[in-house]
Order: structure tokens, then sequence, then C-alpha cells
């Protein structure tokens, strides 16, 4: 009854307070859209599955003994942490390839079981690991990332590798100085050490030899080739592989002395060379690895966010990288990874909406046979930012994909109030079960008293519906808690503010639709 009461001194008010609500309303409106970027932006909220993981490597050129060596250490610091379970590490295999990068595994209790999440442990765990001298920690944090990869990620594109590898000098120096990103990794690493083998070809071509059969038989005597398998007393099978004994392959110097074949004799004996006879043998550096993209030579970079949003730490590294790094010609950066899916799913979000927006209209306008009447219940859409907003501001989440999805799930929700309102007052003023026509005014007040009850029922049938999503209380829900936070933040705002503003929009559109009438039968008669 008293907000039966109040709502009838709110569509009492003059034309001053009329305008002035109407203007409040916009103000609103504009504030939530500047408020927006205060939010921050991720393409998916990070969530706690109880589990976590480490990835680092040792220096270049180092044994599988020495990584073994420090994943043990490694261990030993995550294990001590009370909230973990168990760690599972992983070297030279699946995504730590090569013997100098390992991958540990940590998984925590239960999350009820402990008082620190996952976000809590990382920079206490990245603490913790500079302590470990010869290790480069390049991930601590959730494994569930989208593709599995960091939440930062561009590539540097051109066609020299020296050039790439100056750029590569100066882009992590203005990475780091970018707030809020961690666990910033290249792909460019210290050149490895290699055997440079230059052949003479002169002296190959008089022995028979050319340049890829000597590569094959470097390849089998120094690597090995697989010539068969062999199952042991344990019942698996082993490869046999057939190469030189360790201690024919140690140096440079030893390389000189291996034996090729290089035909055969008048008498049928074959004829045999030594490697340094054809070739010159020195000590080198190579290249770890090279990387291609698109036909150019890249260089690719990626890292974690702490302490801020995807989006605002990736509008930053776009800013440094775009804006204040001049490159030379020939040379771009390109970004992938959740960054590039992130702005793509934001932009069909968009169009999304959009079409949305027109959709409601089309059958708002079939429905009331107006064109001006939808416009009047469609006030209520802008309207439910105000709610958006602020809900995700309490909850402190950002604006994610599952909050936008949110947000146009709202388009056909809010609409719902003012159409009850509406056609309620559309019918009372035609007369409702053989009862005379009401003027406007008293025909919205029959709306309000009639019809305000059922629609706070189905508000609040939505918002305790949303609230076990929007508290986020199971394992792994912070991820969809932005949706939940989203609808009731935005069905609250629309179904107060939408009682005030649609009457009063419904008022105006109901008095242009009266002038562009008379004006239509002036011009006509």
């Amino acid at each position: 009854n008293r907000l039966t009461e109040w709502y009838q001194e709110a569509l009492g008010w003059s034309l001053k307070h009329k305008l002035l609500t109407l203007a409040l309303a916009f103000a609103t409106f504009v504030g939530s859209l500047i408020a927006i970027p205060l939010l921050g932006s991720e393409f998916v909220p990070q969530a706690d599955y109880s589990e976590t993981s480490v990835r680092f490597n040792t220096p270049v050129g180092s044994s599988l003994e020495v990584t073994e060596a420090k994943a043990k250490q490694v261990e030993q610091i995550i294990r001590k942490l009370p909230e973990v379970a168990y760690t599972l590490t992983t070297i030279n295999s699946g995504s730590a390839q090569g013997k100098m990068y390992a991958s540990v595994y940590v998984r925590l209790v239960d999350r009820k079981a402990r008082s620190r999440s996952v976000q809590d442990l990382s920079p206490l765990l990245r603490e913790q690991l500079r302590q470990v001298a010869g290790i480069s920690v390049t991930h601590v944090g959730l494994v569930n990332s989208v593709g599995g990869n960091k939440q930062i990620e561009f590539s540097l594109l051109g066609p020299s590798l020296d050039t790439l590898e100056r750029l590569n000098t100066q882009v992590l120096q203005r990475l780091a100085k970018v707030p809020g990103l961690v666990d910033v990794e290249s792909s460019v690493k210290p050149n490895k050490p290699t055997v440079s083998v230059r052949v003479r070809t002169e002296q190959a071509n008089d022995a028979g030899l050319s340049t890829s059969s000597l590569a094959g038989a470097l390849r089998t005597l120094i690597s090995g080739e697989t010539v068969g398998s062999w199952r042991g007393n344990d019942d698996q099978s082993y490869d046999v592989i057939a190469r030189l004994a360790s201690a024919n392959r140690q140096n440079a110097s030893d390389l000189q002395q291996l034996p090729l074949v290089a035909g055969v004799d008048a008498g049928g004996n074959a004829r045999v060379v030594r490697l340094g006879q054809i070739a010159d043998i020195q000590a080198s550096v190579g290249a770890n690895q090279i990387n291609r993209r698109n036909l150019s030579r890249q260089v690719s970079f990626s890292g974690n966010v702490f302490g801020r949003s995807a989006g605002e730490v990736s509008a930053d590294v776009q800013q440094a990288m775009t804006y204040e790094m001049a490159l030379p010609p020939g040379y771009s950066i390109e970004f992938s990874g959740s960054t590039k899916d992130m702005a793509e799913s934001f932009a069909y979000a968009i169009q999304a909406l959009v079409l949305a927006v027109v959709f409601i209209y089309m059958i708002l306008a079939s429905q009331f046979k107006s064109f001006l009447q939808p416009l009047a219940l469609m006030t209520s859409l802008p309207l439910t930012m105000v709610g958006v907003v602020l809900m995700l501001m309490m909850f402190g989440s950002t604006m994610s994909m599952f909050s936008v999805i949110g947000i146009v799930m709202l388009m056909g929700l809010v609409t719902k109030n003012a159409i009850l309102l509406v056609d309620f007052a559309n019918r009372a003023r035609a007369g409702i079960d053989d009862q005379p026509p009401l003027a406007r005014e008293a025909a919205l007040l029959q709306a309000a008293k009639v019809r305000l009850r059922p629609i706070l029922m189905t508000t609040l049938a939505m918002v305790f519906g949303m609230v076990p999503l929007a508290f986020g209380l199971s394992e792994g829900s912070e991820q969809r808690a932005p949706l939940g936070q989203a609808v009731i933040g935005g069905v609250v705002a629309s179904s107060l503010l939408t009682l005030v503003v649609v009457p009063v929009m419904y008022c105006y559109m109901d008095n242009l639709a009266n002038w562009l009438k008379r004006h239509a039968k002036r011009r006509a008669s």
C-alpha cells in the first residue's frame, strides 16, 4: 500500500518534476557507462578448482640431472604450504619439452579446508621460489586458463632473427614497467652450445662423400638410430639404439677421428676416411629455437596478471608496444591468446546486444500496434546498466564474457515489467470487463495498484533464484558468478527505476502520438 501511495504521488508530479526524473535517469545511465572502465575487463574470470601449477627452466645446456635436482628443491618449497595435498613434476614432457624445462602440478586441499585461495598463494609461491638459484620461473597460477596458456600473449614478427633478438631486449625492458604483469617469458633463449662441422667440399668430393651422406652418418653415430626393441624381465619393451659409446663423442676432437665409409677400393675392401680429413670441426653456439609465423620469424611473449584485471594490463601492454615503441620497417606486433579472444567476443556480444534491442522493438511494435509506445517500454533497457555496474563493483568482479551474457539476458527480462504496466494501462483506457474507459493518469494509477505486486514477485523470484550463482558457493563457481551478479543488479535496478521512468515516458510518447494525429488531420484537411 505504501508503494502504491508513493507511486501515485510520483505520477502526480508536475511537468518540471517529470523532466527532472528523466534527466536523473539519463544522468544515471551515463554515469554507469563512465564507471564501466573502473570495473576492469577480462575474457573469462579465474576460478578456484583447488589446483595450480608452476613452470620453470634451468639455464640453457643444463643436463636432465641438474633440472631434476632443481625440481626437487621446488617441490620441497611447495609442499611446505599447508594448503598443498600433493605435487606431480614432469621434466622434458608434455608442456615442458626439453631437458631444461620442468612443470609442477600442485593439488590443493578442498576449498572449504583452507583459508587462502589459489590467487592468494600465487604471489607467495613466486616470492619463495626466488630462493632457488639457477632457475627462471615462467608461470605460477591456475591451470585452467583459457587454452591452457597465459593471460597476456603477443608476438613480434620480422625477417631478421638478429634484429628480433635486439628488439626482444627492448620489449622485455618495457614489459617490466607494466604494473600487474608477472611471469613474463620470451621465446628467445640464450644460444646453446653446438659443434660446427664445415665440410671441405673438394676433399669430400674426392672421397666420394656428399653433405647429405655426411649428415646421415653423423646422425646415426652421434644421435643414434633405433634398430629394434628388447623386452626386459619387467615385461616392458625398450628401444635398442645403435650409436657411438659415450666416451667417443664427448669432445669436438673426438669427432675428428670418426671413421666414414667412402666406398670400396679395387680389391673390394671398404675405403675409410676420418671426418677431420674432409671437414673442419670447432665448438660454436647456435639458436636455441627459431619460431616462424605467417612466413616471418617470430618472437613470442607471454605473461600472467596479478593485482589488476587482464583488460587493464593488456591495454597498457598495447600502449607500450604499439604507440611508444618504434619498430623498424617490416616488423610488427600481433596480439593473440585471451587478449584477442576477449576483443573478438566483446565485439560479437555488442552485435548480439544491438540485434536484441532491434528485435525487441519489432516485436513490441507489432504487439502494441504502435511505433512510439515501444520506445517508452524500452527506456527500461539502458537503466539496467546502473544495477549491473553497482552489483559488479560490490562483488569486486570484472566485465567478462559471463557478465556480458547476463546483460544480454537482461534485455528480455527487464522489459516484462514495463509490458505488464503499459499493457494494463492500455486496456484500462479502452475499458476492461465492461468498465468505463479511464483517463490516462487514472489508467496508470490503476495499473500501479494491480501490477505492482506481480512485478515485485517476479523480480524477487529472479533475484533469489540467482543468489547461489552470484555468491559462487561451489568449487569453480567464481567463473560464472558475474552472470548472476549482473542479472540481480539489472533486474533490481530496472524494477525500481522503470516504475517511475516508464510511465513518464509513456505520457510523453502518448502526447507525441496525439500531436502527430492532429498534425496529420490538419494537413489532410
